[in-house]
């Protein structure tokens, strides 16, 4: 039978044919993705009259009357220095994380320029039976404040708590608190008059 079989090696005669056909190649489609570009990041960012600006390759140093801020900018997204005075914060590639930074970038951006210009503040008030808190959510924080308790604001940075149950006073104040602790890192936030806060050390530290 082996007698009968050709072998590509030693030449004998076979009965078997093999015929080699060439196989069609298969072409995958290649999908791409389309990265929209953000609504709130393709608008132009007006730079105030009073505000000095400087760009340096990916950072940003503003200087108005209230003072200075300096940003640097990751690779994703790029700025540039239009010819009426604003600045357009644009997306190096294209790319789904570009796509994220774009909005968010332009809006650091934007409130830096207003913070050196004209700044920002954070309003305490009391409406009725209510504390009413702006702690930089997309609303005010409203809370009842309890029957027993008296709350009065000074400054709109300081709250002042009183009543006769000292632990009524001391769980409201931490109810406050709860919205927004202190960070580790520049001590923003809610915080008892007598609190130390322990920072962290930034990256920026670090380096040095």
């Amino acid at each position: 039978v082996f007698s009968n079989l050709r072998s590509v090696f030693w030449g004998e005669s076979s009965r078997i044919c093999v015929s080699l056909t060439p196989v069609p190649r298969v072409n995958f489609p290649r999908w791409s993705i389309e990265c929209k570009e953000s609504r709130i990041g393709k608008l132009p960012i007006q730079v105030p009259v009073n505000v000095t600006i400087t760009l340096e390759s990916q950072e940003l140093k503003v200087k108005g009357p209230l003072g200075e801020l300096s940003r640097v900018y990751p690779s994703e997204v790029k700025l540039e220095r239009q010819e009426d005075g604003t600045i357009r914060v644009k997306k190096a590639t294209e790319t789904r994380r570009a796509n994220q930074m774009h909005g968010l970038y332009r809006t650091l951006t934007d409130n830096m320029l207003v913070g050196v210009s004209k700044g920002f503040e954070k309003r305490l008030q009391v409406e009725g039976n209510d504390l009413v808190l702006s702690l930089g959510f997309s609303h005010p924080v409203r809370m009842k404040i309890p029957d027993n308790l008296k709350v009065k604001v000074e400054e709109n940075t300081r709250i002042i708590i009183s009543g006769y149950d000292k632990c009524d006073i001391g769980l409201f104040a931490a109810s406050i608190r709860r919205w927004r602790p202190p960070e580790p890192y520049k001590g923003k936030g809610v915080r008892y008059a007598n609190e130390v806060v322990r920072l962290k050390e930034g990256k920026a530290g670090k380096k040095k």
